[in-house]
């Protein structure tokens, strides 16, 4: 098969790490890639925003299947416009990508279909969501509407916090994406991802992980687009991952179906696991980024084969199995991030701290003078497996001491949750 994927990232360099694997392979391209994802793949230098050119690429190196990574072609309807030309796709239609792409759509499906989530308000005036506000008082959690890099979630303690976020969003700071704000009750319990691969009628569940969004140790400092990862995820026992699809994936692949708008592609759920069972936190169109890092890691299967299934809605007749191990990924981030990451300074010693169950993937880099640089804001990956995560842990934290990078940054306690319950189960 030849396959073209598309976007830059950690969880593109090993979703193609993964595909490379596959014996049905014989040609991938990735467009536009990274160093690391050009280890495995032929590197194409177009627009991902330019799906004409996309397609055109597609035809003339007779492309068998397409793979998006990132959220952003699939909500600006990359996936219907290479269908439009019978060229296969991996990923959803701009309508069903509009789960992630459109906060106050979702929340809207759960209230239609009765599926839990917190209680929650729309907005495009920001006198009226200021009224919401002090009418619900704090804490309270501001979403902008749209997609926002991750970037887009203020959980609010304090009413003051609340006001400061919905100004960000009307004054333009996450730009058209802040031009309408969802504004959510305060979720307490454990947070969980939960991934499904999707065909349009079949849901098949996918693995479960643990993200750690904030920037600093201790789940401390401003959200960001991940610092970490690790999977499984222990709070998602098989009866929770029983009552999810019950009560929150099937409902949702029945509504979109019933909307005309079948979702195919991997739906993946932020879950807040409360005393009184899971609710949906929101939902992404894509894989997680870093949780798709940990995830490939543990896959036993041939990925190309479960994407080609669901490409072609056959998961009904799949099924998945996963490794017995446990793995962890650790964000090695550029220093400055969120904010205003600082690029260009130079990374050495990748190559000697991949080893023994570790797989570096490359997110933010790029090659200056035959040297390895950051390019981003999250720049390396470093993932491990073990048979706990406090193995895999131990392994990953070893693996960055042997990075030389002066200018890069990492939380030094990522799946501590985890660990915590190995430590006292």
């Amino acid at each position: 098969m030849r396959v073209l994927l598309i976007g830059s990232g950690g969880r593109e360099h090993a979703l193609a790490w993964k595909i490379a694997a596959s014996p049905l392979l014989t040609k991938l391209y990735a467009m536009p890639g990274n160093p690391g994802i050009g280890r495995e793949a032929e590197l194409v230098k177009l627009d991902i925003a330019n799906h004409a050119a996309i397609t055109a690429f597609c035809k003339d190196k007779a492309i068998d299947l397409v793979v998006v990574g990132p959220e952003g072609p699939l909500v600006a309807g990359i996936a219907d416009d290479l269908r439009a030309q019978d060229i296969r796709v991996f990923g959803p239609s701009k309508a069903a990508a509009r789960l992630e792409g459109s906060k106050g759509f979702t929340k809207d499906l759960c209230a239609r279909y009765n599926i839990p989530t917190a209680a929650y308000g729309r907005f495009s005036d920001l006198a009226l969501a200021q009224a919401y506000v002090e009418k619900m008082g704090a804490p309270i959690v501001i979403k902008a509407d749209g997609l926002a890099a991750g970037k887009g979630v203020t959980v609010a303690m304090t009413i003051d916090e609340a006001r400061a976020a919905l100004a960000a969003c009307f004054d333009g700071s996450f730009g058209t994406a802040g031009a309408e704000v969802v504004v959510e009750e305060f979720m307490t319990g454990e947070e969980a991802s939960f991934f499904c691969l999707c065909d349009g009628v079949t849901a098949l569940p996918f693995g479960t992980a643990q993200d750690h969004k904030r920037v600093a140790d201790g789940d401390t400092g401003p959200n960001t687009g991940g610092m970490g990862a690790y999977s499984p995820a222990p709070v998602m026992t098989p009866e929770m991952i029983d009552r999810t699809m019950r009560e929150i994936i099937e409902p949702t692949m029945r509504g979109m179906a019933e909307l005309g708008a079948p979702f195919s592609g991997v739906l993946f759920a932020g879950l807040m696991i409360t005393d009184n069972g899971p609710k949906l936190i929101e939902y992404n169109t894509r894989f997680g980024d870093p949780e798709c890092q940990v995830l490939m890691m543990r896959l036993k299967d041939d990925l190309l084969v479960l994407l080609n299934a669901s490409a072609d809605g056959q998961l009904a007749h799949m099924s998945v199995r996963w490794r017995d191990e446990a793995a962890l990924t650790v964000v090695l981030a550029a220093r400055g991030y969120p904010a205003a990451p600082e690029k260009g300074s130079v990374i050495r010693g990748v190559e000697e701290a991949a080893k023994d169950g570790v797989q570096i993937f490359h997110a933010g880099t790029a090659i200056n003078s035959g040297a390895l640089v950051a390019n981003g804001g999250r720049v390396l990956n470093v993932t491990a497996t073990g048979k706990t995560v406090g193995e895999a842990q131990k392994k990953a934290y070893a693996a960055i001491d042997e990075i030389d990078w002066p200018q890069g940054f990492c939380r030094r306690d990522i799946g501590w949750q985890a660990i915590a319950r190995e430590q006292t189960g």
